[in-house]
């Protein structure tokens, strides 16, 4: 979990040290392999459960649900906005609700409804159907992507952390390119039972997502105060740890009206906010869109599927890559400030290049590799400077509710009358992904102005220091 706090518990003197209070190097990293198997792993699986059942309707709309539902104008664009109602409202009570009950119950039921909402969506006959499951998917959603997110700051110090967000958050990136994969294996399913293809992408994807959620009531993992399969030393060791980053708070401190005000006086939550919603927009607009784009391309519904999926497959490697960096560094505006540029970037060549295919899908990657990879460092960097189960319930929630008002504006970024070149929604996107970069300078002035306060003019000195905001 990191090095010990003190000089005299350096991974030499430990060895002939009893004191129970610290480990060993070796016990350390024994103890994060641990840690990683048990807490990741089935958050990973239930958000790549979760986020297929979000978007699996962007490959349905290829296929014949259109016609069959006989949805007209912005219809099919309204069930994709009417998720994130519920989406927004719910985040924040969600998360008091999982502190409550714990995260492996409330997880695990939030993502059994889920499941069971998307079957039932396999069987819709009318528009009003496809929007009361749309609204229900939203609802039991709600819970899942904040909740993580807080419940993974609990477990890693700063400088661990942006590894396991990004980990995390690559649940996007692989339910986007499988999705694509796995519509265009369905789609031969055309007639089997009596039953189009569009519909038993739901039906399968929403029995893989029940079963998701019985497996998380036993496997995931709950805060490291409760995690029983810890033995104490350890569980002693990462909550002494992890507390450098997080403010000593009672497990049942309330939260407060006094608590919500304080909260919205701080300007970075504002900017915090603004960041994710820079991010969400493309990352909507394209997870939703990219099939639509590319059929534009002159493709057929399996090849649309197939060509889908490597701008999601670039994403994830510079995910990875851009992790790596930003906790070798303990840095995070640089590499937000690169997602952004190459997000622009790809915007731009989609707004300016329309005869050559090439040059055409190489923007649709850049754009996929900004936005994708600046979500989990902007997630990651609000949130770790936020400190204890307060600031974290309601910081998780509200950026995540506030963000994710971009899912309501994505779907009609890209309308059918706009195609085939989507100016209006290349533009929207270009105008939030500045939006972000300004959001991004604003919000490190911000931290730099704190840590000039609390540790003097020589900010420089403190950039690793325990308990100094991160950039």
């Amino acid at each position: 979990m990191g090095n010990p706090v003190d000089d005299d518990t350096s991974p030499e003197a430990n060895s002939d040290v009893s004191d129970t209070n610290f480990l060993s190097a070796a016990e350390q990293t024994q103890l994060m392999r641990k840690i990683d198997l048990h807490v990741l792993p089935m958050l990973f699986l239930i958000y790549l459960a979760a986020f297929l059942d979000r978007a699996n309707i962007s490959n349905a709309l290829t296929m014949r649900l259109p016609q069959e539902l006989k949805l007209t104008g912005q219809q099919p664009n309204i069930a994709l906005a009417v998720f994130f109602v519920p989406y927004i409202v719910f985040e924040v009570p969600s998360n008091i609700l999982m502190k409550r009950f714990t995260p492996h119950v409330w997880l695990s039921l939030c993502i059994l409804g889920f499941g069971v909402v998307e079957l039932a969506q396999g069987f819709v006959r009318s528009y009003s159907g496809l929007l009361a499951t749309r609204f229900f998917l939203g609802l039991f959603e709600a819970g899942i992507f904040p909740g993580s997110f807080y419940l993974i700051s609990f477990w890693y110090k700063r400088q661990q952390s942006q590894k396991r967000f990004t980990l995390y958050f690559c649940s996007v990136i692989v339910a986007s390119a499988f999705g694509g994969l796995l519509a265009s294996a369905i789609a031969e399913m055309d007639g089997i039972r009596g039953l189009s293809n569009w519909r038993w992408i739901f039906i399968l994807e929403g029995i893989f997502t029940i079963l998701t959620g019985i497996a998380a009531f036993f496997l995931v993992s709950d805060f490291p105060s409760g995690a029983k399969w810890l033995p104490e030393k350890e569980r002693q060791f990462v909550m002494r740890e992890t507390s450098e980053d997080v403010a000593t708070v009672s497990d049942d401190t309330v939260l407060t009206r006094r608590d919500l005000a304080e909260f919205a006086k701080d300007p970075k939550n504002c900017l915090g906010a603004l960041m994710y919603f820079s991010v969400v927009v493309p990352v909507y607009a394209f997870a939703y869109f990219t099939p639509t784009i590319v059929k534009t391309l002159g493709y057929s519904t399996v090849q649309t599927q197939l060509h889908s999926v490597p701008p999601f497959a670039a994403a994830l490697g510079l995910c990875l890559v851009l992790a790596y960096l930003s906790d070798r560094t303990d840095n995070r505006l640089p590499y937000v400030l690169f997602s952004g540029s190459l997000a622009v970037a790809g915007l731009a060549i989609l707004m300016s290049v329309h005869a050559d295919f090439s040059v055409q899908y190489a923007g649709v990657c850049l754009v996929c590799m900004g936005a994708f990879s600046a979500g989990p460092i902007v997630i990651c960097w609000y949130l770790m400077n936020l400190q204890g189960h307060k600031q974290r319930i309601i910081g998780s929630g509200w950026m995540i509710s506030f963000g994710n008002t971009g899912g309501i504006l994505a779907p009609f970024a890209f309308l059918p009358q706009d195609a085939p070149y989507y100016y209006r929604g290349y533009s929207v996107c270009v105008a939030v992904a500045a939006l972000g970069i300004a959001s991004a300078l604003c919000y490190s002035l911000f931290i730099v102005r704190e840590r000039r306060q609390q540790h003097g003019a020589d900010v420089t000195n403190v950039t690793n220091s325990k308990g100094s905001l991160s950039l």
